[in-house]
């Protein structure tokens, strides 16, 4: 299927003006952006507003924007704060889904191997693949994720491919081959669970 990202600007709204060194910080960040610098570093104390600085950034250049934290807690504060600054545009959340990782391990000294062992987090499962979507579907997103946003999902376009657009008032020839598209994606009928479908019988 092919996927046609809608065309969007970025809207911040916030009641506060840039002040102080922010106005020059922001024209700084734009510019460089803009003009293709690889690195372009702000620089700035705890509290001086440097994700106001950044969100001004990204409303100038109205580019797709990743934003990399180090870890959940943070990447979690900064989309808390950029979905406020950006109430109208889409700004996703990607980050690890497990709950619990331990890789598997061998002791020489007491001939001891232990199997990798995991848990993932459903929700937040759902979110990455919420984040990639929005990718593919809007130019005016905002992703905020930790570094283990490199790993992705797989090759986009193998994940495109395992996809089907679906829009209200698109004809199918029948629901049943409606039904059979769903299921080929590993969708089993049932409730609203996850991972699940149900077809209206009108």
């Amino acid at each position: 299927p092919a996927f046609e990202p809608t065309p969007g600007t970025f809207q911040m709204r916030s009641p506060y003006e840039p002040r102080g060194d922010q106005p020059t910080a922001i024209a700084h960040l734009v510019k460089g952006l803009g003009r293709g610098t690889p690195r372009v570093v702000l620089a700035g104390a705890t509290g001086t507003g440097k994700t106001f600085v950044l969100a001004h950034a990204i409303e100038a250049l109205s580019k797709p924007t990743l934003v990399l934290a180090p870890n959940k807690v943070l990447a979690a504060q900064l989309w808390s704060e950029l979905h406020s600054l950006f109430p109208d545009n889409c700004v996703k959340f990607f980050c690890s889904h497990f709950d619990f990782y331990r890789p598997e391990s061998y002791s020489r000294a007491t001939d001891n191997y232990v199997e990798k062992r995991s848990a993932t987090n459903s929700r937040i499962d759902a979110l990455r693949h919420d984040a990639t979507r929005s990718l593919l579907e809007r130019r005016d997103t905002i992703v905020v994720a930790t570094v283990s946003c490199i790993y992705g999902l797989g090759m986009p376009a193998e994940y495109v491919e395992s996809a089907v657009p679906l829009q209200e008032g698109q004809p199918w020839a029948s629901p049943a081959a409606l039904a059979d598209t769903i299921a080929s994606l590993r969708y089993a009928p049932g409730s609203s669970d996850r991972g699940s479908y149900s077809l209206a019988e009108n």
